[in-house]
């Protein structure tokens, strides 16, 4: 990987109940089923087993890529941010565009990214614009809809 991987405390955590439900819990029964599918005969038309075995493929994958991206984290915690002055890793950031539209967003990594709950990647086009903004700063970024024109209105950070 060519940038960190920065995450927040929570979307490490999410990551990690994700890897562990999976490795300790699902994985485990999937392979009782496909020993057991196995077990009945022929293999080739047994529904329990190539589903299994797709399945069990499915989640050696998913777990694979959650094991890099969990080795490549590095965990910040927004609430220790010296500068809140400026808008970095895990500030709530209140925008305004042209038209005085108001947005809030905020700043989490790429991982736990979700748009529709206001929290957007770390590398997102947006963010990469405000990164370093202070309250009454203009950021230009170009969007796929067009190019336009971000005020920040206020920045905050969690508490400890």
């Amino acid at each position: 990987m060519d940038r960190p991987n920065y995450i927040t405390p929570a979307g490490y955590a999410a990551l990690r109940q994700e890897y562990e439900a999976l490795f300790a819990v699902e994985r485990p029964k999937l392979v009782d089923t496909i020993a057991w599918a196995a077990g009945n005969g022929d293999r080739s038309e047994n529904g329990d087993y190539i589903y299994g075995r797709k399945r069990l493929r499915e989640i050696d994958r998913r777990l694979g890529w959650l094991s890099k991206r969990m080795k490549a984290a590095k965990v910040i915690d927004p609430a220790r941010q010296e500068d809140r002055s400026k808008v970095w890793f895990g500030a709530t950031v209140t925008i305004a565009d042209e038209d005085d539209n108001e947005r809030v967003l905020t700043l989490v990594g790429d991982d736990e990214a979700d748009a529709g709950q206001g929290r957007v990647g770390w590398n997102a086009p947006l963010v990469r614009a405000l990164r370093g903004a202070a309250i009454g700063d203009l950021r230009r970024v170009v969007l796929p809809a067009g190019e336009r024109e971000y005020e920040v209105i206020a920045i905050t950070y969690p508490t400890e």
